[in-house]
């Protein structure tokens, strides 16, 4: 024998039935704080800083999954300069 239960309730519902604490709140709390930290970041920041601390990261970044992928595929980079050409 099988039985089947289709219960309707909202997620708040859900959890108050359950006993489980409303996380609610809090969330709102420590992301309002982590918002507040990010402007104050980026408000300290000039944009000529923010383009010099994100960009050689992210470029290096690149090159390196470039690297990583032609070297899975068996083939090398060209090198700086000018090497490999007759």
């Amino acid at each position: 024998m099988k039985f089947n239960f289709d219960i309707e309730c909202t997620p708040e519902e859900a959890r108050a039935f359950f006993g489980l604490p409303d996380v609610a709140p809090m969330q709102e709390h420590v992301m309002k704080e982590l918002e507040d930290q990010m402007q104050e970041n980026i408000r300290n920041l000039s944009p000529e800083e923010m383009v010099k601390t994100w960009m050689p990261a992210t470029m290096q970044g690149w090159g390196e999954m470039q690297k990583m992928f032609l070297g899975q595929m068996g083939m090398n980079m060209p090198e700086a300069g000018g090497k490999g050409k007759k």
